[in-house]
């Protein structure tokens, strides 16, 4: 196997795992998951870990063109060697700590350690790809549900500081293949999906796809089914201890503010003009 089939190991699983059959889709997603603590398991470890038999996992090696279980964990060790950042972080935070807790202290510690784990390569990447994208298009759609409904709202209200074509999908689920249907050449479609997937998004996802939408994805796990479909990938960590969104709005804040520093002059601009409106109108209190 080349060094360049060897990089796109994580694409190869992604790409084939919809060909495979039931056991072996769910070992693919039990990879794509756990690939960062797979580097050193053995045959019968990943097996009893992901609950499948061994004969389930040397057919899945097999359809990824591995001969040997070796060549595959030499692969997925090379995925998963730790960026700096996250090297740096492990030895921040490895100190022991035994002072009596309280909630607030433990969410807050618990969305620091999100955060700490949030940045790498990957993710650096792939934010620069998605601002390209929301710059580039014509038209921005947004779609979140259940609790990430509340961040597509969110990113619609600051993107709409800046653009008027912008599209929120996630109000009226009804009519969301009618509106997909509707969409341009040009529009983008930013999904917000996390586990457990919402068909309904999967299906637009589907759609926009087939009709040649690009699409930004925001996500927890490269799993998603909605990861082959997408222009951008943006996957963020989750927590295991409490439901937390604070790793998506920081991620949020970082989209708007580099739009923002990309078109200043006119950015600056619009932000002078709304001000003097709601001033004018008595909007904001003014000291």
């Amino acid at each position: 196997m080349s060094k360049d089939e060897n990089s796109n190991l994580i694409n190869r699983i992604i790409g084939t795992k919809d060909t495979l059959p039931k056991k072996q889709r769910y070992l693919c997603d039990y990879i794509l998951k756990h690939y960062q603590s797979l580097g050193l398991v053995t045959v019968k470890e990943l097996s009893d870990q992901a609950g499948v038999g061994v004969s389930t996992v040397m057919r899945v090696l097999d359809a990824l063109g591995y001969d040997t279980f070796n060549d595959f964990r030499k692969d997925i060790y090379t995925e998963s060697v730790p960026s700096k950042w996250t090297l740096k972080n492990s030895l921040i935070h490895s100190g022991d700590t035994s002072e009596e807790s309280n909630t607030l202290a433990d969410v807050l510690e618990e969305n620091i350690e999100l955060l700490n784990n949030t940045l790498d390569q990957e993710l650096s990447e792939q934010f620069t790809l998605a601002v390209d994208m929301i710059l580039e298009s014509d038209f921005i759609n947004i779609i979140g549900t259940r609790p990430y409904r509340a961040t597509a709202v969110y990113l619609e209200q600051l993107l709409g500081e800046f653009f008027s074509n912008i599209r929120q999908l996630s109000q009226d689920i009804d009519l969301l293949y009618d509106k997909v249907l509707q969409f341009k050449k040009g529009d983008i479609l930013i999904v917000f999906a996390f586990e457990p997937y919402t068909q309904l998004v999967v299906d637009a996802a589907k759609i926009a796809h087939g009709q040649g939408n690009k699409i930004i994805l925001v996500t927890d796990y490269i799993s998603c089914p909605v990861t082959p479909l997408a222009s951008a990938v943006l996957r963020l960590p989750v927590s295991t201890e409490q439901f937390s969104i604070v790793p998506i709005i920081s991620l949020i804040d970082a989209v708007v503010i580099e739009i923002g520093k990309r078109s200043s002059e006119e950015s600056i601009e619009k932000l002078k003009r709304l001000e003097t409106v709601l001033r004018e109108h008595n909007i904001i209190h003014d000291k």
